[in-house]
């Protein structure tokens, strides 16, 4: 835990009223989640935010409307437009002039996680054998204008089909290793200074509402179809470090489920934010499993 993070629990419970409790506090004393205290304070201030609390209930319903709209549009244009790289520059400039740090931090934090995740599976299922995946390792806005987005969707299935085709060519399964190699999931996330000016304000939750629409109107129906149920392998990744480990409690955390029967488009904002909470706890407990193996 940062200093930081001590410093404002600490602040909180010397104004803890047992008549009046604080439910940031009392979210941020628990201990039953295995998730980064930093990146916990980080999610629970931008979830109590002036700008989740007001603008979110507005731009939710527009935001699935507007889906509504351009999925209508896609039956007849399923190809045009298709405008990743101003997507993602438009993606950037909104994180770079109005997102709060704490949503740009988290944001960032999600894709080195992701590929962490990833590269353990790879290490203890296919020794000496990793799918050919798009780096996954940004330290500032910049680099994830790059189609890092896009890319992050495209990783995921191209690591399921690669690694099942190994491990078909091998003739083995993913099971239960004796001593697991946790090289791959690091302590920290080592990312650049963040802007915060005046302007910075706007949180995960909202934001993502309106890059959802975005997504829908500047990719291709197939990609914004694939990146919306790529949300649904949570369950997958899951299953596959509870293989691996012979831990299975993390699986109760997992909300994205069933990608065998797809959820609506609608839904994929919100759905989002639970992939990266699924992230985040699946990382924590790996981080947990190595901190036990090494003791």
């Amino acid at each position: 835990m940062s200093e930081r993070t001590s410093a404002e629990l600490a602040s909180r419970m010397a104004a803890y009223d047992k008549r009046d409790p604080d439910p940031f506090l009392a979210l941020m004393a628990d201990r039953s989640l295995p998730i980064d205290p930093d990146a916990k304070m980080a999610l629970l201030q931008d979830q109590t935010s002036r700008s989740r609390q007001f603008l979110l209930p507005v731009v939710r319903p527009l935001a699935r409307a507007t889906i509504v709209l351009v999925q209508l549009f896609r039956i007849l244009s399923p190809h045009w437009p298709h405008a990743p790289r101003f997507l993602h520059r438009s993606i950037g400039f909104g994180m770079r002039h109005v997102l709060t740090p704490n949503a740009n931090r988290l944001i960032l934090r999600h894709f080195h996680l992701g590929a962490e995740i990833l590269r353990f599976i790879a290490d203890n299922a296919t020794p000496g054998f990793h799918p050919e995946l798009a780096p996954m390792r940004p330290r500032n806005i910049a680099d994830v204008e790059d189609n890092m987005f896009l890319d992050h969707d495209l990783n995921i299935f191209n690591f399921l089909i690669q690694l099942n085709r190994e491990l078909d060519r091998r003739g083995t399964t993913i099971g239960p290793v004796a001593r697991l190699d946790f090289s791959a999931i690091s302590d920290t996330v080592a990312l650049d200074p963040l802007p915060s000016g005046r302007f910075n304000i706007i949180d995960l939750q909202t934001a993502i509402e309106c890059y959802t629409p975005a997504y829908a109107l500047m990719l291709t129906d197939r990609d914004f179809w694939r990146a919306s149920n790529s949300l649904q392998l949570d369950e997958t990744i899951g299953i596959y470090a509870a293989r691996l480990t012979g831990e299975e409690k993390h699986l109760a955390m997992i909300n994205n489920r069933h990608p065998l029967v797809p959820f609506s488009t609608l839904q994929a904002g919100f759905r989002l934010m639970l992939h990266g909470l699924s992230t985040e706890m699946l990382h924590g407990f790996l981080r947990e499993l190595k901190a036990r193996q090494a003791t």
